[in-house]
């Protein structure tokens, strides 16, 4: 079984750092990104990306991190390489975009030490199989995860599972790294790469499904004059449906959520289905019953609050909330938008007001994705919001 004791990971987004600061109590990590603004931040152990415990982690803990731009520089002390690269979904070619990861593989393959690598970035299912193929020299693993923006860390710390996508000694010694890292007792598995790689994409389209269904639900609800939040409580106490994921919004959105589920309905090819490509029609349809209500409000001037996705996050991918913005521009709607991430102020379909007093006052009316009350609280008269329970 291989000895782990420097590990690299290349890219510093939500899955890379947040691996870097759980294994890196007990590794030396060596952290690789192209960005040098962001190397720079973390080595002066901080965090270019909004997650508290993240921040909390590189800042009090004694962490062997250490990050740079160039990997050929670490190559020699490396016994096993983490990739947590982006594979954006491309709406050209139908399927996520691996040329990152691509590159990457070549490049390492070039190198005389040839560790194994691990692959942490979502990938369509058989592309660990055709990199093994293409590169048989190298021993190239997959193992997806299962992480909420925001709570990267904390989810690391305290994983639902382990999955391998591999069976051999080598996955093992590596799933221990995990597992003596954690502060809890997951169980592991250990798959093909096909099945490991099929679970993250059936897992992220279910969690779509879900938020998908209490949407629909409450758009009935608004329609018919019904208390959504009285049905929801009741349907949810039923233990096989649960309370997660069952607060309502204008539709699931993010990293992983959208490009996931579309990335399924291509695997799928042929194959009979139906649930599948309804969960990717889901949120267009959920956006049209939003606007719907929001134009019978008779408003021609409104704010928009907030362009994230969810609280504790800096992620505007995919967001509902801009894919709103340009459905309520086409009914001739002015929009101000209040973003404090966003600092160029010209765009199209919206204003951007910088202070949040004066967009409360200049708007009659203020959506709101989700429900802040510190910011919102003394105008909660004119607030319009679908978020029940007042969490992510």
């Amino acid at each position: 079984m291989n000895k782990f004791e420097s590990l690299t990971i290349l890219g510093s987004g939500y899955v890379g750092l947040s691996l870097a600061c759980l294994l890196g109590r007990n590794y030396n990590i060596n952290l690789v990104d192209i960005d040098k603004n962001k190397v720079d931040i973390v080595n002066k152990k901080l965090s270019p990306l909004r997650d508290d415990l993240i921040e909390e982690f590189l800042l009090s803990k004694n962490l062997n991190i250490r990050a740079t731009t160039k990997i050929r520089e670490v190559a020699k002390n490396t016994d096993l390489y983490v990739l947590a690269l982006p594979t954006n979904y491309d709406e050209l070619t139908g399927k996520f975009d691996t040329s990152i990861l691509e590159k990457t593989i070549s490049k390492i393959s070039s190198f005389k030490e040839k560790p194994p690598i691990l692959i942490k970035s979502t990938v369509p299912v058989g592309f660990t199989e055709r990199m093994n193929k293409e590169y048989p020299s190298l021993r190239i693993i997959f193992s997806p995860e299962f992480l909420r923006e925001g709570s990267a860390l904390y989810d690391n710390l305290y994983p639902s599972r382990i999955v391998m996508g591999d069976k051999g000694e080598t996955s093992k010694g590596i799933a221990n790294l995990f597992l003596t890292s954690c502060l809890n007792e997951p169980q592991c598995l250990y798959m093909s790469s096909k099945e490991a790689e099929s679970v993250k994409l059936f897992s992220n389209s279910y969690l779509a499904l879900r938020v998908s269904f209490f949407n629909e639900l409450d758009s009935y609800c608004l329609n018919n004059d019904i208390d959504t939040k009285q049905i929801i409580d009741a349907v949810c106490l039923d233990s096989r449906i649960g309370q997660g994921y069952n607060n309502p919004s204008f539709g699931y959105g993010g990293y992983c959520l959208p490009k996931d589920t579309k990335q399924l309905l291509q695997n799928y090819g042929s194959i009979p289905q139906t649930i599948i490509s309804s969960i990717v029609e889901a949120n267009d349809s959920r956006l049209e019953a939003i606007t719907d209500h929001i134009l019978t409000l008779g408003h021609k001037k409104l704010g928009i609050y907030r362009l994230i996705m969810k609280g504790n996050s800096d992620n505007m991918r995919e967001s509902a909330v801009l894919k709103l913005i340009k459905l309520l521009a086409t009914k001739r709607i002015k929009i101000d938008v209040f973003e404090p991430l966003i600092e160029d102020t010209n765009f199209s379909d919206f204003n951007v007001v910088a202070d949040l007093n004066e967009f409360k006052k200049s708007n009659p009316l203020i959506i709101a994705n989700r429900l802040n009350l510190k910011d919102l609280g003394d105008v909660l008269d004119k607030v319009y919001t679908r978020d029940i329970f007042g969490d992510n």
